[in-house]
């Protein structure tokens, strides 16, 4: 397994609040690692940071062995799928539009992408939405946008994915196929995947590692040990009581 990502101590600031401290982790190639934490955690600004979109305050983060300033070249080679995206209801986009947007950039954002249906047609099949190339996003189902905009992340054919909430409002069998779809990509394609989410249940069963974290980080570790460890409830606080046993407000009393 080749290391892609390596944090150590880290520590971002945001609007001269500090929002992340004492992050370290790694993440290796053909490795799933959740990131788990309540609403509010830091979990999107961490992804922001492997980006090279924030600076970091204190600590260090590599990504492929760059770091620092030098962390923007390396974008291209990065898949990112951010929270859930509303396309315009005006542009009757299809599948195949919505993962072309994938192929922008600077350089040919503005003129016609050589190449591009191709490219398309393979990120597609890659998620099992080749047969929905020109179904029109708008008409298909949560889990199936939630794929083509996978696709579209994939389009460029990245080393490492990230992904912010992906299972956002999907249903439980739709959260299980989308999960069992990267874990399909993350050992043919060999990818490194980082997930964010706060819904331990769906991500626990996926992940090679989990990393708590609630503004500064609480565990990391194989999921059985992230899920007996006496810190996950110190993180989630009462959140952790909703999210793994329905509990009543009485018992967020802390």
């Amino acid at each position: 397994m080749n290391e892609v990502i390596a944090a150590h101590n880290l520590a971002v600031a945001l609007g001269g609040k500090t929002v992340l401290e004492d992050i370290t982790f790694t993440a290796g190639s053909g490795e799933l690692t959740g990131v788990i934490g309540p609403n509010g955690a830091g979990k999107t600004t961490l992804l922001r940071a492997i980006l090279g979109l924030v600076p970091l305050q204190e600590g260090s983060l590599s990504v492929f062995g760059i770091s620092g300033r030098r962390l923007k070249d390396i974008r291209p080679r990065i898949g990112y799928m951010p929270q859930r995206q509303s396309f315009e209801r005006r542009f009757p986009l299809s599948s195949a539009d919505v993962v072309a947007t994938g192929l922008l950039s600077p350089q040919t954002i503005f003129r016609r992408i050589r190449g591009r249906e191709d490219q398309v047609r393979k990120a597609l099949r890659a998620v099992g939405m080749e047969g929905y190339y020109h179904r029109p996003f708008q008409g298909l189902s949560g889990g199936e946008q939630q794929r083509v905009l996978l696709a579209r992340a994939l389009s460029r054919r990245p080393k490492l994915l990230l992904l912010d909430e992906p299972n956002t409002g999907l249903d439980f069998p739709a959260q299980q196929s989308f999960v069992k779809l990267l874990r399909e990509l993350k050992d043919k394609e060999g990818l490194a995947i980082i997930l964010v989410s706060h819904d331990l249940a769906s991500i626990a069963p996926a992940a090679d590692k989990l990393l708590c974290i609630n503004r500064t980080m609480h565990i990391h570790g194989h999921p059985a040990e992230v899920l007996r460890s006496p810190y996950l409830d110190e993180a989630y606080r009462c959140q952790f009581d909703f999210l793994t046993t329905g509990g009543d407000s009485e018992r967020c009393w802390h």
